[in-house]
């Protein structure tokens, strides 16, 4: 059967009108509720939300939105990558550069040069550095350099016919060998201390109130606009076939579809997706080091999309919520044992919940 008389099924509606409620309740909560508790309330108030809620609550809004890139690869392409924490960093470092020539001559050595540029016997600014004090042009390089290197990856990988456990190796040693790269003082990229003692954003103090809320807000537009986004790819024609190259890339191919342009949108994209959520990290935390890109890391991702429910871009979003929460309490009395702990959620998940939390939650609602 030729391709052109291969119908597909109607695409679903983009949100069901509950979907769209709890959207809106969302966004009224993240939009004016909690700026107003950080900006408006009193700090002794039960209801402030303090600088370190802000941060949490952002950077965890920043590993949902790389979760939900990572679930539209692997929940509805099949493709398990075990290195999307490097295009996180990626994207990291570039905002990282931008916050860095932000600092001008505020810095410990008073030189228009970063501090450990100076440190190092740095004279000028390596070539690709320029135009990184423009936000423009760091805007653009936020998601051209993660989906540049994902483009070329993706293209030599999935034209090999590269699947499956090899594919997710691969990934895993490309992240490393960017770690090791980056740990280099010689690449221009700070070595091991990466970058940190960020002073502004945009000309606002990076440290402030007004300047937490708006990265946090930011945050979550991105969060919510990718969302929304992918739910789109995956409600489209373009997403059905790329579900069904998950399904059966042979079938697919027998009925004249060529698996290549898919895999590899797809794939970019979700780099780019990984790249903005590293670039609204990094202001966020403080500081962008080679350790983002350590294997744990993109492992840990895998880990937030399988507890919530890979193939359903809300749940990569629940668990990325869940496993951080989890994360942030059990850390602060059994920091020691977090790794166990997680290794335990994810074979307890994989064994008896498969589908993860989304999984359970319809199971409660068929029982009802």
């Amino acid at each position: 059967m030729a391709a052109e008389h291969f119908h597909l099924p109607k695409p679903e509606s983009l949100l069901s009108p509950m979907g769209w409620r709890v959207l809106f309740a969302a966004s009224i909560l993240a939009l004016i509720v909690i700026p107003i508790s950080a900006l408006v309330i009193p700090e002794g108030s039960v209801f402030h939300a303090s600088s370190f809620s802000l941060t949490l609550l952002g950077k965890i809004l920043c590993f949902a939105l790389a979760a939900l890139a990572l679930d539209l690869v692997w929940g509805y392409c099949g493709i398990l990558s075990l290195g999307h924490g490097l295009f996180f960093s990626l994207g990291g470092y570039v905002m990282g550069m931008y916050l860095m020539r932000e600092i001008g001559t505020d810095g410990v050595y008073k030189s228009h040069l970063p501090d450990f540029m100076v440190f190092l016997d740095w004279k000028e600014l390596p070539w690709f550095w320029i135009g990184s004090d423009q936000f423009w042009w760091v805007s653009i390089l936020i998601l051209a350099v993660p989906g540049l290197l994902a483009f070329v990856f993706g293209y030599l990988a999935f034209r090999s016919r590269i699947k499956g456990v090899y594919l997710s190796i691969i990934t895993q040693a490309l992240t490393y060998a960017a770690m090791l790269l980056f740990f280099r003082n010689e690449t221009g990229f700070g070595g091991n201390n990466g970058f940190t003692d960020f002073k502004r954003i945009l000309g606002f103090d990076i440290t402030s109130p007004f300047t937490r809320v708006a990265l946090f807000c930011m945050s979550f537009i991105a969060l919510v606009g990718a969302f929304l986004a992918c739910r789109m790819i995956v409600r489209s024609r373009f997403g059905q076939v790329v579900q069904a190259i998950r399904d059966a890339e042979g079938r697919v191919m027998f009925l004249g579809y060529d698996p290549l342009p898919y895999k590899l949108a797809v794939w970019t994209f979700s780099a780019m997706l990984c790249g903005v959520a590293g670039a609204l990290y990094v202001p966020q935390v403080g500081i962008i080091n080679p350790s983002e890109m350590s294997p744990i890391n993109s492992i840990e991702m895998a880990i937030w999309v399988a507890v919530g429910g890979r193939g359903t871009l809300i749940g990569a979003i629940l668990g990325a919520f869940s496993v951080n929460g989890a994360k942030t309490l059990f850390t602060t009395f059994f920091a020691e044992y977090w790794l166990f702990l997680l290794g335990l959620i994810f074979i307890l998940v994989t064994r008896y919940l498969p589908n993860g939390l989304m999984g359970l939650m319809s199971l409660r609602g068929r029982a009802k």
